[in-house]
């Protein structure tokens, strides 16, 4: 039965009476049979004494197990090593999952990581030295190497004896990879189809030999995509020769899912969302650098207003819609990246090709600006008696928000194409330059028809 968070925060304050009291059996016994992610939510409320008691008290093993939920979620992991005694901090990260103690790892330097690697059991620091090398927000840097393994002149009987016996250390046995003597990925067989068929049916027979699986220099991205396509929980990671090396979870993929989501809002934003509880100084030192080049291009805009100057002092009243055309172009810009990114991040784009996709932002910039156009037309042109002047806004209207629309898909569809993440491509960034050229086409285009509504 779930708890809520009323009760779950009179458990948590059980728990550390418990723990400061020294009362060791009953603090194993309450805080053993709550949930792990409950655990690991207590662990990281405390304080670095209280911490101190609880590696006392819970052996590598039952810290391995929550460290193996929480690793991701938290900024502090480097400190909670720090505090442990290395011999105590390598015997858990022997017992985490491979990947989960390679995320762990790849937060510390060097000289850390050896340390720690020295004190690990041979056989799980090798696995963990195998997979530290791989680069970065690939499927090599996310895939485990516990899994189960088969191979296909086997029966089902002899099969399921290998799953039990692997079972413990495996990190899902939904899915059973069937190789060949040479360890090339040849089937994959469902603990279903383990469990339904008859034990003296050879393992050929029945397993799939469509195999859906990933490369190991793959990106991070890709690999999430494949998942969301196949809603698969697990996806072997093989090499150029179809080696399997590895599997990732579909766990693994929810964070990276999480990840890209956080740096996709960041990049639209222009800021870190991830800085929600840091201190007023360091989130200022992040905004700063985009603020202070914003700041640069927005003086862009101020020089090309004065550049017009003589044209605003003849006709006045054109100051009063520069920033509702430059505010509304903005956010049509705004509107067009949004969709962009998102394009880009789920792969529509693969069955469409660049000009098309041109071409199809244009027309939606084109209708929604003759929509928009024709609206503020009305308005001024009724408002201020004078429709030329309508004239102007509408026409400026229509064609900012087009240049506006076509900038927010183009800029970020280019970025994609030369290496680069679209995502950086901010809101903050297309509404400063629609700013720019929406105030370009607004004078000029009443430059062109200043004496019709000149004194007017």
């Amino acid at each position: 039965m779930d708890e809520t968070q009323e009760e779950l925060e009179e458990h948590f304050q059980q728990l550390l009476t418990e723990l400061r009291n020294n009362d060791l059996q009953e603090f194993r016994e309450h805080f053993l049979e709550m949930h792990i992610y409950d655990q690991g939510q207590f662990y990281q409320s405390l304080e670095k004494k209280d911490r101190q008691q609880v590696y006392s008290y819970l052996s590598p093993k039952e810290l391995a197990d929550m460290f193996d939920v929480i690793e991701e979620d938290d900024e502090h992991m480097e400190e909670y090593l720090a505090e442990m005694r290395p011999q105590y901090a390598a015997a858990m990260l022997s017992e985490m999952y491979t990947d989960n103690a390679v995320d762990l790892l790849n937060e510390l330097d060097k000289k850390q990581v050896a340390k720690f690697l020295a004190l690990m059991k041979p056989d799980h620091a090798n696995e963990v030295k195998d997979l530290l090398h791989y680069e970065d927000d690939t499927a090599g840097s996310l895939m485990t190497t516990e899994y189960v393994s088969i191979v296909a002149n086997q029966t089902v009987r002899s099969a399921m004896y290998v799953l039990k016996g692997e079972a413990q250390i495996a990190e899902t046995i939904y899915y059973t990879y069937v190789v060949n003597t040479e360890n090339q990925l040849v089937g994959v067989i469902s603990l279903r189809d383990l469990i339904i068929n008859d034990d003296d049916t050879m393992v050929s027979d029945v397993m799939s030999e469509r195999v859906i699986s990933v490369h190991v220099g793959d990106d991070q991205e890709d690999v999430a995509q494949t998942f969301r396509d196949y809603d698969f929980l697990a996806l072997p990671v093989t090499d150029y020769e179809d080696h399997l090396l590895g599997i990732v979870t579909v766990d693994d993929i929810i964070d990276v899912i999480d990840d890209e989501a956080a740096s996709d809002y960041s990049g639209l934003a222009g800021v870190n969302v991830e800085e929600v509880d840091e201190n007023p100084v360091k989130a200022a030192s992040r905004r700063l650098p985009w603020l202070i080049t914003l700041l640069f291009l927005g003086m862009a805009t101020a020089t090309l207003i004065n550049h017009y100057e003589e044209l605003v002092s003849k006709a006045s009243i054109l100051a009063v819609f520069i920033s509702l055309i430059t505010g509304t172009a903005g956010n049509a810009g705004t509107q067009s990246l949004a969709v962009a990114v998102r394009r880009l991040a789920i792969n529509d784009d693969k069955d469409n090709n660049f000009v098309k996709l041109i071409i199809g932002e244009i027309l939606t910039g084109l209708v929604t600006g003759l929509v928009t156009g024709i609206t503020i037309f009305l308005i001024v042109g009724i408002w201020k008696h004078n429709f030329t002047l309508g004239f102007v806004i509408g026409s400026a209207m229509m064609a900012a928000i087009t240049v506006a629309t076509l900038a927010g898909s183009l800029i970020p569809m280019v970025m994609e194409k030369i290496g680069f993440d679209p995502a950086v491509a901010s809101g903050p960034f297309i509404t400063t330059l629609s700013d720019l050229t929406s105030v370009l086409i607004y004078f000029n285009i009443a430059s062109m028809f200043m004496e019709r509504f000149i004194g007017s």
